[in-house]
């Protein structure tokens, strides 16, 4: 997934010569498909559509920093089966897109919600102090620290065969 900025208007007429811009950020596979997302959002949000209408720039947004893990916070909206919802969910990435992409995972596991069914509405870095699901605010304690139960050393090449008289010591 890919985080796009799609700029468009209005055509130019006689009453508008220099219609609105419009900027949005798109999550999106691939260019064909955030320049459609961008006019699905517009249409709902102004009287423009594509047939009318023309895009002036897509460029792709990348990470500033995308080798530092953030908490991300998104609020969604979605269609369930029953009907319209919105969310706030928090997602631990090193990207903004990383993290949407989780997020539409998650969606699509837990309330088995499909891509075209989600619309993201913000997307935003939260500071750790500001975390408010407990499932993040446990990855963020300072002295964390992850077991590592059952490990298997492997012998060099030359020591190791294929029967040995007794089963592999794994607990330290």
């Amino acid at each position: 997934l890919h985080e796009y900025q799609v700029i468009g208007r209005r055509l130019p007429s006689e009453q508008e010569p220099t219609p609105k811009l419009f900027r949005m950020r798109i999550f999106a596979p691939n260019v064909v498909v955030a320049k459609s997302r961008y006019w699905y959002f517009l249409s709902k949000l102004h009287k423009a559509k594509r047939a009318s209408g023309e895009i002036v720039s897509v460029n792709e947004i990348f990470e500033s920093k995308p080798l530092t893990v953030k908490n991300y916070g998104i609020w969604l909206r979605y269609d369930s089966r029953s009907g319209t919802h919105n969310m706030y969910k928090e997602y631990r990435e090193t990207s903004r897109a990383a993290a949407v992409e989780a997020c539409y995972q998650d969606m699509a596991a837990r309330h088995r919600a499909r891509f075209s069914s989600i619309q993201i509405i913000r997307v935003a870095t939260v500071k750790a102090s500001e975390v408010r699901r407990p499932y993040i605010q446990q990855l963020i304690q300072p002295n964390l620290k992850f077991p590592l139960p059952h490990r298997s050393n492997r012998p060099a090449k030359v020591h190791r065969s294929l029967i040995v008289a007794q089963r592999p010591s794994t607990f330290y």
